[in-house]
C-alpha cells in the first residue's frame, strides 16, 4: 500500500477517471458523498452498481453500469465500496479492463486483491477514503480546521 504522501498525491493526480463499484444513488450514503466530491474536483466518476444499471438509472449524471466490463471507455482507477470478501473478483475485472489503481475504501482491506495489482506494477490502496485523502492532500480539509499533517507554505495543486 502506498504509505507516502507523494504516492497518494501521484495516484490522485494521474488517475482522473474513476469507476466507483457499489456507488449508491442515495445522497446520504458515503459512496455518493465521496463520488460527488471527486466529481466536483474534476474527476469523471463512473457508477458501477447492477441494481441501478438494470433500471437504466444514472447517478450524478453518469450512466450506471452493471460491471466494470460493461464500461465502453478506459478506466484509470477502481474505487471499491463493497465488503472485503467481494473485492477479489472486482480486482480481477479491474485488471482485465486495464485499470491502473485499485482503491479500497475505509474498512475494506483485501490483501490478495491488492497483491494482484502490485504484482502487475500497478497501484493498490486499501482502508482509505479517496475523498478524505484528496481533501487532505490538496487543501480541502484545512478550511474546517482539520490538521492535514502536510507541512508546506504552499498548497499542492491537482493537475
Amino acid at each position: 500500500m502506498p504509505d507516502t504522501l507523494s504516492d497518494l498525491r501521484r495516484i490522485l493526480t494521474e488517475n482522473k477517471t474513476i469507476a466507483v463499484v457499489g456507488l449508491s444513488a442515495d445522497w446520504n450514503r458515503p459512496s455518493y458523498f465521496a463520488a460527488k466530491y471527486m466529481q466536483g474536483h474534476g474527476y469523471r466518476v463512473v457508477p458501477v452498481n447492477p441494481r441501478y444499471a438494470a433500471t437504466g438509472e444514472t447517478i450524478l449524471g453518469e450512466t450506471c453500469y452493471a460491471t466494470l466490463h460493461d464500461i465502453p471507455f478506459p478506466i484509470q482507477m477502481v474505487d471499491v465500496f463493497r465488503r472485503t470478501e467481494d473485492v477479489g473478483p472486482i480486482a480481477e475485472q479491474a485488471l482485465a479492463i486495464g485499470a491502473r489503481c485499485l482503491w479500497q475504501q475505509l474498512g475494506v482491506t483485501n490483501e490478495a486483491a491488492a497483491a494482484l495489482f502490485r504484482e502487475q506494477g500497478r497501484d493498490a490502496v486499501d482502508n482509505r477514503c479517496v475523498k478524505i485523502e484528496h481533501a487532505r492532500l490538496f487543501g480541502g480539509l484545512n478550511w474546517v480546521g482539520v490538521n492535514t499533517g502536510v507541512i508546506s507554505a504552499k498548497r499542492a495543486t491537482a493537475r
